[in-house]
């Protein structure tokens, strides 16, 4: 036990002095240089007389100026081998260059120390900003219980094998995914979904990385290794966000490209202007010297550097934001995206409603009702539909066995097609009856419930009536949309229009379409897209509505959590079954969206204004270096504002 307690502290010991030594490697440059500006500004104030000497004190500046200016020309020097001829590495190079040539050498050193400290303070802010959203997502522990041999042993969670058995305490996050080996317990979902949901699994169901123990401890055996787990692959998805640029991105990118090179050219022309008036009008009092200073203002305050960083920045901290409510971007470009959006189609199953559906009634023609039963049962007990899983559990509520299904073929948008113990089997809608020229008795058409129809052998065997209620925030989620000025709110769903009326009510969504197939959905989103101006946004299951989801221009999946097809086929994710969080991730991307045109605006006003100063001789280099600087500080801190505001 000593000997685990020296190690640990050797080992923190050990992570101090790397610390330490980083720092000192980190600032020795600019404190260094920082000195040798600090006392060389004295001395010529004081006007000390081996100072006086001009060869002295440029030498003094000069080496003062190595130790940050070196770093900054060998990165302009790369980048002109890279033929990147224009960047803020050789505009930095230039002006510093320009400064000791006209003798202003304490300028000429501090334009490298303050953009060398600003780049560091700079990074900091940016590190530190992506290691918070990152910290706000990664909460997987450092450790873990896991049974080896029957005894508990603690390793890390990257250690521990796929089959293997862990106990996580009361109030303990689960480490890695795996299914529950006690009778019942409790998790607390808030790492994964935004909010303390509880959630009760029973023996055998899904735990997911994140979640914490509620109650008492549970034993876990793991079903994926460590970086696979649904929140690593949460963490990863929200990583990988970065590198789907938002137009705004891909756009500051471009326009770095093409006006650095322009304002080389003003700075040039700035110089040379002035000298061709002076050789035209010989009464034009030119001096090269100080024309030559206002075009190094004007390179120094010119670097794009701010808006190069600050706005993926803002992109990333609207996905981070996002990603504490349980929504899940894809990239930046669907963050955009989604703030042009005016037109939203929900389906209605399992998205506006909780899809948690209960047999109503059950009525048979010329067999038993528990005869028909085990037949429907038996059809749906491979259909992940929630309507097959309701007709399923009520069967087995009733104890009613279900038959052996020799062959099933599934109808989409109608049913299925099976044999059971030598039946031909039709179990699905109304249409797939009458497209089968089955006669069905007339009283269906008009009834409002779900209705489960049954033929055997060609011939009507009876039906079954389920219900569906709406989900507790549906009407709240309609409500927020509006209040966003989003008025075009549409619901789709393959239920008779008559049920649809009725939800549609209830919810205030003045257009439904019910009765259509998924093929009638797909169709109905691309008649919607041919409306110029036009943005649409599909909010569906992820499961079924793959390619209603693709069609959309952004296509939101709900219920997300542990879903490998919702996270495939949406552009976001929402994790929970909240249909709320959908008005949530526009108010997060027009925040986002806020924030980043502020970035853009801002910059370039007092870049502008900094310009014209420096153009007309009322800016310095100093000025212009702390306007630089700073800018670039406040546009960073401006972006991770996001991180705080709530939604």
């Amino acid at each position: 036990m000593e000997s685990k307690c020296q190690c640990c502290c050797s080992h923190t010991h050990s992570q101090s002095k790397e610390k330490e030594k980083s720092i000192i490697k980190k600032w020795w440059a600019p404190v260094l240089s920082g000195v040798f500006l600090l006392l060389g500004i004295i001395f010529q104030h004081q006007e000390w007389t081996w100072f006086v000497n001009p060869v002295i004190e440029f030498l003094w500046f000069l080496i003062g100026f190595l130790p940050v200016g070196l770093p900054v020309m060998r990165e302009a020097w790369e980048s002109i081998l890279q033929k990147d001829w224009f960047n803020e590495f050789s505009l930095m190079a230039l002006a510093s260059l320009g400064a000791f040539y006209i003798g202003e050498y304490p300028e000429a050193l501090a334009v490298m120390l303050l953009y060398s400290i600003g780049e560091m303070l700079q990074d900091k802010a940016v590190n530190q900003a992506s290691r918070n959203i990152k910290d706000l997502l990664d909460v997987r522990p450092e450790q873990v219980d896991v049974y080896r041999k029957g005894v508990l042993s603690t390793v890390s969670p990257r250690e521990v094998n796929v089959g293997e058995v862990i106990e996580v305490k009361p109030g303990e996050r689960v480490p890695l995914d795996g299914s529950l080996q006690n009778p019942y317990a409790v998790f607390d979902t808030s790492a994964l979904t935004g909010e303390s949901m509880p959630r009760n699994v029973s023996e055998g169901g899904e735990v997911l990385a994140g979640m914490i123990v509620s109650g008492q401890a549970v034993r876990i055996q793991v079903t994926k290794p460590y970086d696979h787990s649904t929140l690593a692959r949460i963490l990863t998805l929200v990583q990988d966000a970065a590198e789907r640029k938002a137009p705004a991105e891909l756009f500051i990118r471009k326009f770095a490209r093409i006006y650095t090179p322009i304002v080389v050219l003003l700075a040039f022309l700035i110089v040379a202007l002035p000298a061709l008036v002076a050789a035209v009008h010989p009464e034009f009092d030119y001096v090269f010297n100080d024309w030559l200073y206002r075009g190094l203002v004007f390179l120094v305050i010119s670097c794009p550097c701010a808006l190069v960083i600050s706005i993926p920045l803002g992109y990333f901290g609207g996905i981070g934001a996002a990603s504490r409510t349980g929504i899940l971007f894809k990239g930046s470009n669907y963050l955009d995206a989604i703030t042009r959006i005016n037109a939203v189609v929900f389906d209605k199953t399992g998205t506006l409603t909780t899809g948690s559906f209960r047999v109503t009634s059950i009525q048979a023609t010329d067999i038993p009702e528990d005869e028909l039963l085990s037949l429907v049962a038996s059809v749906e007990k491979k259909s992940t539909h929630p309507v097959a899983q309701a007709i399923v559990h009520y069967a087995s509520g009733r104890g009613v066995k279900p038959a052996i299904v020799t062959s099933l073929n599934e109808l989409a948008g109608y049913g299925l097609e099976a044999e059971v113990e030598h039946h031909q089997v039709l179990v699905g809608n109304i249409r797939l009856l009458t497209d089968r020229q089955i006669a069905v008795p007339e009283e269906l058409a008009d009834c409002v419930a779900t209705v489960v129809v049954c033929a055997v052998d060609g011939k009507y065997a009876g039906q079954l009536l389920l219900s569906d209620t709406l989900k507790e925030d549906a009407v709240d989620a309609i409500k927020k949309l509006k209040a966003l000025k989003i008025d075009n709110i549409q619901m789709l769903s393959g239920d008779k229009q008559e049920i649809v009326n009725i939800f549609a009510k209830e919810l205030g969504i003045d257009k439904a379409y019910g009765d259509l197939l998924p093929e009638d959905k797909a169709v109905h989103l691309e008649q919607l897209n041919s409306v110029p101006g036009m943005s649409v946004a599909f909010v569906g299951d992820g499961m079924n509505d793959a390619p209603v989801l693709a069609l959309s221009d952004v296509g939101i999946a709900m219920g997300g959590l542990g879903s490998d097809a919702a996270i495939e086929s949406a552009d976001v994710v929402i994790q929970t079954d909240q249909p709320s969080k959908v008005a949530t991730a526009i108010s997060i991307g027009r925040a986002t969206r806020r924030i980043v045109m502020q970035n853009i605006v801002g910059a370039i006003t007092v870049k502008v204004l900094v310009l014209l100063a420096g153009a007309c001789g009322f800016a310095t280099l100093w000025a212009a270096v702390f306007a630089d600087v700073g800018v670039a500080l406040l546009v960073v801190l401006n972006s991770v504002r996001i991180l705080r505001k709530k939604f």
